[in-house]
Formats: structure tokens, sequence, C-alpha cells
């Protein structure tokens, strides 16, 4: 644990503020839901899944891609693999990075729904579950993102955002999935963020379709996914990104 907390201090001290974790990670996810809300008569309440779900996804997601682009081009990754720490923990340390990134800036829009809004909690156990899985599910999702052999922190940020926008259309994180037609309510399961705003629909006592236990496993089983793919592909392409 010390070994990843030390990776984890090391990208939160370098990659915080970097250009592409901000624009991707707050202003783009900001002014796509401003642009949704702005104009209609839609009630708080029906924001606050949404608003909470999106600014999870981007946030959290933002990071990881970032952080190996980064190390590539400064060839700072080297030194990094030849430390006494299998590469696990150093991927490990980037996902407890941007896991503490996406609870971070999430208490912004909660602060904004709970605290400005009066939105009312209903089972604030769901609301904690699907604020602290999510930004799991979505931090291990980055590094994903990430595992591409480039130099490019651009190119991963396109590929990720191909990635994202599609998810967000299909999560009823602007209409609710109820709404959507049967295809679209079929592909919304294949999406880890309908869990997140299922989950939290939830912990606000708004009608839902999939069961609270069923969001909480499914996010459990994507974070697993997520982590065991990504894992091997890093394995797998990290003699290309030092060969870069």
């Amino acid at each position: 644990m010390r070994k990843c907390w030390a990776i984890a201090k090391k990208n939160i001290r370098i990659y915080y503020l970097k250009g592409p974790v901000l624009i991707f990670g707050i202003l783009f996810p900001t002014f796509l839901f401003l642009a949704f809300a702005i104009g209609r008569n839609v009630p708080a309440g029906s924001l606050v899944p949404g608003l909470i779900g999106m600014a999870l996804f981007f946030t959290a997601s933002a990071t990881t891609p970032a952080i190996l682009p980064f190390e590539t081009r400064t060839r700072t990754l080297e030194r990094l693999l030849v430390a006494p720490l299998p590469l696990s923990l150093l991927i490990g340390g980037d996902v407890l990075a941007a896991f503490l990134y996406g609870l971070l800036l999430s208490a912004i829009p909660l602060a904004i729904s709970f605290g400005v809004l009066r939105v009312e909690m209903a089972q604030p156990a769901a609301i904690v579950a699907a604020v602290l899985l999510s930004a799991l599910c979505f931090a291990v999702l980055g590094t994903l993102f990430s595992t591409p052999p480039t130099d490019e922190p651009s190119s991963i940020m396109t590929l990720a955002n191909l990635v994202r926008l599609p998810l967000i259309f299909v999560s009823g994180v602007f209409v609710p999935i109820s709404g959507m037609p049967e295809w679209g309510q079929w592909l919304s399961r294949i999406s880890p963020l309908t869990y997140t705003t299922e989950l939290l629909r939830t912990g606000i006592g708004q009608p839902v379709q999939v069961d609270a236990w069923w969001c909480v496993a499914a996010l459990i089983g994507f974070s697993a996914a997520f982590w065991t793919v990504s894992l091997s592909l890093h394995r797998r392409n990290m003699g290309r990104r030092l060969a870069l």
C-alpha cells in the first residue's frame, strides 16, 4: 500500500492540473450537461442523477488516460519500471489517484444537489455506494483507455471520448431508461454508467429499472473486468511503449 500510495501522490502532484485532465474531466462534461439542462422545464430531482453520474464518469476516467502517455514522452516511465514494484502496483497507483480525483470533484455536484437544491436522500447508503463504486469503476476504465502504446495524450483522450460519449447517451443520464426505445434499453445494460445513474435514482427515491443490488454487483463486475483486461494489455504493450 505504501508503494501504491507513493505512485498516487506523484500522480496527484503532477497530473491533477494538466490541461487535458481539466478540459476533458471538468469543462467538457460541465458544458455538455448545461447544454442539456438549460432552458428545459425539468425538475431538479430529475437532473441530479445525471449531474452526479457525469461528474463521476468524466473526472474519475480523466486522469489515468493522461498519465502513461505523458510519462512515455518525458522518459520517466523507465525509472518507474525499474523500481522494486510490480506493474500491477504501478497501475494501481494510477487508479488510486484517479479514484480520489473522482471523489474530490464529485463533492461539488453532491453539495449542489443536496445542499443547494435540497434534493431529499431517500436511501443515503445507495448514494454512498454509487459514488464509491462508480469512482473506482471509472478510474479503472481510464487505465483501459491508456493501453495503446503512444506518447500523445491527445490521441488517448480522443479515443476515450469516442467511448465515453456513446455510453452517456445509452446510460439514462439525460433520458430515463424507461423512456428509451427497446433497443436503447438493451444497449443501456452494457454501460457501467447506467448502473451509476440507477443507483443514484434509488438513493433519491425515484423509480428505477434496475434493482440496487444488481447495480452494485454490476459496478463491481465491470471494475474487475476492466482491471483484468487493462493489466493484460499493459503487460503486452509495455515493450512497444518503451521503444517509442
